[in-house]
């Protein structure tokens, strides 16, 4: 008969179980939570004796959860969220906050906002810890299962227990290497030329790109990359064109010159996205909105 009962359980071990999961390895999840594997060890026989169950059994080198596991880390993510919620209730204080903060953004969105908001973190609430993942075209799995706690992005998911605030509104330019050529004069010039876009899935486009193809606006691309920050080495040398955000003048594309698309453009506008169950959540309503309180000092006035 097992020695230990449910009222053993504490954060500590159900944090454990979930970073072992998702980890797969117990030095995975040691080093995520900055424990020694013993630490973790230790914690995963104490569920073994709680549950009556391996949790994890070899597989060739490495090991995987059970059926059990999966299931149990399942609930233990949203008793985490409830003990967290539990924890910020009343006052909220930056400062003492302890956490891993992870947004979802690509690389033109993470340029142009995150630097400041990881100076505003460093400043306000030392002990959070940003961490930063592409959000390619996001999904509405990202935001249920808590893979971010926030995405970034100009086209949110459609979901209703998905929220979205806009935080800006971008333009778009033609982006050159004026050593090579000169800014597209015509229309006629700018679809004579070669082009370079971004893909961030395989088959699926940007959406000014799909927006142009349905007017019948067709563009000879002969590059595409998986992120804007792969168009500048290209473009640098080359008579390629980029029409990409205007913003993008201000970091990835400062070296290059930039004009006016000469053909109407869609805008590009910027959400934050997050899920409902983080609403009422004071530590994530606070990072919110310093998010939105930074956006307008991150994103300079267009002179045109």
């Amino acid at each position: 008969m097992s020695n230990f009962d449910w009222s053993d359980l504490d954060a500590r071990s159900l944090q454990q179980l979930v970073a072992v999961v998702e980890a797969g390895s117990v030095t995975g999840a040691a080093q995520k939570l900055g424990v020694t594997q013993s630490a973790v060890s230790h914690q995963l026989d104490k569920l073994r004796g709680i549950t009556g169950d391996p949790l994890f059994v070899k597989s060739g080198r490495g090991i995987v959860a059970t059926a059990r596991a999966q299931e149990l880390a399942q609930e233990a993510r949203a008793l985490l969220r409830q003990l967290e919620r539990f924890a910020h209730a009343g006052d909220f204080d930056p400062s003492r906050w302890q956490a891993t903060v992870t947004i979802a953004a690509n690389d033109f969105q993470r340029d142009v906002l995150l630097p400041a908001l990881a100076r505003r973190l460093r400043e306000a609430a030392p002990g959070v810890t940003l961490r930063i993942i592409p959000s390619d075209v996001p999904s509405l799995e990202m935001l249920r299962d808590r893979i971010c706690d926030i995405a970034i992005s100009p086209r949110p998911p459609e979901g209703s227990d998905i929220l979205q605030q806009r935080i800006f509104e971008d333009v778009y330019r033609v982006f050159f290497d004026p050593a090579v050529r000169q800014a597209p004069d015509s229309l006629e010039d700018y679809l004579a030329a070669d082009h370079a876009t971004v893909v961030y899935e395989p088959r699926r486009a940007l959406y000014l790109d799909r927006t142009l193809e349905a007017r019948g606006i067709r563009r000879r691309f002969v590059l595409m990359v998986p992120g804007f920050a792969g168009l500048p080495a290209f473009i640098k040398g080359s008579a390629l064109l980029a029409t990409a955000p205007s913003l993008l003048q201000h970091s990835l594309m400062r070296d290059l010159a930039h004009a006016t698309v000469p053909l109407p453009c869609p805008t590009m506008p910027m959400y934050l996205i997050w899920h409902r169950q983080h609403q009422s959540d004071a530590a994530h309503r606070w990072l919110r909105e310093q998010i939105l309180a930074l956006a307008p000092a991150a994103v300079p006035a267009r002179p045109y």
